[in-house]
């Protein structure tokens, strides 16, 4: 059997899995150390993104809240209230696009009662979560540590039945761990939060920068390491430091306040903190507009931005998290569909619109055959346009 047919076999369940290797990553196509830039440390990216840049903060807020609150199509009434509970003070479908979008993983849990049947479901952190795997390179369970505490969770119950459903971004170099947005947009987190800090250094020092003070030795000779000293640290001592912003330099024995000035290449830190926020929308896959970036005109307003954010990003995120539910809880809900209802989404309204008024001006379909393509059901007494 060639290599292509046992993969075939493999993952249609008719042979051996193939093995995989253990989270093998390419050190000449990832590595850090040729390429200078700075390991990425998640629980460092986000504090650093969430918590203190607003505009990362806003563009996972934006698809989080928008998939959140996205209407679903009616399914089992079980399998609903399953997703759409709040327990222990998380949203499972904010949680989740929250944790694709920053560590490009999310686990959920699945809780049962005594009978085996799921009562609820909670997303375990990420960055918490170690996969356990078996001689084959598969994964068999998940360790999760808390402080100095670890629990092992095997990935399927004694029956057979799921405990834990996996969901993840792409990730090119690596079998079984996914790849998070912000790991792209790090870089540009961390440039438009220097940015900022740049900008509030101007602040607290009148707007400009220091000036020098100039030594005249014409007259007095060299400075003494006495004086030098004596100097430098009366100015540390008197004139620095927020609360001594604006205080005036009494000067003697030769010496004289010289200001110094921006250039317009230094003035330049604004334009380059808002590229930066363009970056930062993205690799989040927010329109710029929504984030109120200046200077954007890729759409023509506001309505058309939000239609691209459903779209684009919203729509596709919500497919990937429903369908892995779906799959995860599939033992238990085998003809159940998790999908959005796209007749509910008032962003797409127009686009439904559109669609509604072409197939009714199709005069060539019949009243069965429009209903069909509209999604609606066919009654029996359907008639013949």
């Amino acid at each position: 059997m060639s290599l292509l047919q046992s993969l075939a076999a493999a993952f249609k369940g008719k042979a051996a899995r193939v093995p995989l290797a253990q989270s093998y990553m390419s050190p000449w196509l990832f590595g850090e150390a040729a390429s200078g830039r700075r390991s990425f440390d998640y629980a460092t990216a986000a504090r650093h993104a969430y918590l203190e840049n607003p505009v990362a903060h806003r563009a996972v807020r934006l698809v989080a809240d928008g998939l959140g609150g996205a209407p679903l199509l009616p399914t089992d009434p079980e399998l609903e209230a399953l997703v759409g509970a709040t327990s222990a003070g998380q949203a499972l479908l904010e949680t989740l696009a929250s944790q694709l979008l920053l560590h490009g993983n999310a686990y959920v849990q699945i809780l049962k009662d005594g009978l085996g049947r799921p009562v609820e479901l909670f997303a375990l952190r990420p960055e918490r979560v170690t996969l356990v795997f078996g001689s084959d390179g598969w994964p068999t369970g998940i360790v999760y540590r808390v402080a100095d505490r670890s629990m092992t969770i095997p990935l399927l119950d004694a029956d057979a039945s799921p405990n834990i459903i996996h969901i993840k971004g792409f990730h090119p170099g690596d079998d079984h761990y996914g790849a998070g947005c912000l790991a792209a947009a790090d870089m540009a987190v961390a440039t438009h939060n220097a940015a900022a800090n740049w900008n509030r250094s101007l602040l607290e020092n009148a707007a400009r920068p220091s000036g020098a003070l100039v030594y005249d030795a014409g007259a007095n000779g060299e400075m003494g390491p006495e004086q030098f000293d004596r100097l430098r640290d009366e100015l540390n001592r008197v004139f620095s430091g927020q609360g001594n912003a604006g205080r005036p330099l009494l000067l003697e024995g030769g010496l004289k306040w010289q200001s110094m000035s921006l250039s317009p290449a230094d003035m330049d830190f604004a334009s380059l903190k808002a590229a930066a926020a363009r970056d930062i929308a993205l690799a989040f896959g927010v329109p710029p507009m929504l984030l109120g970036l200046p200077g954007d005109s890729t759409y023509s307003n506001y309505k058309e931005a939000n239609r691209a954010l459903w779209r684009l990003t919203l729509l596709p995120l919500a497919d990937k998290l429903l369908s892995a539910l779906a799959e995860g809880l599939a033992t238990w809900f085998p003809q159940a569909r998790l999908a959005v209802d796209l007749d509910r989404v008032p962003a797409l309204a127009e686009d439904r619109q559109a669609l509604w008024s072409q197939i009714n001006s199709a005069t060539f379909l019949s009243a069965a055959e429009k209903r069909a393509m509209l999604g609606l059901p066919i009654g029996e007494n359907a008639h013949e346009a």
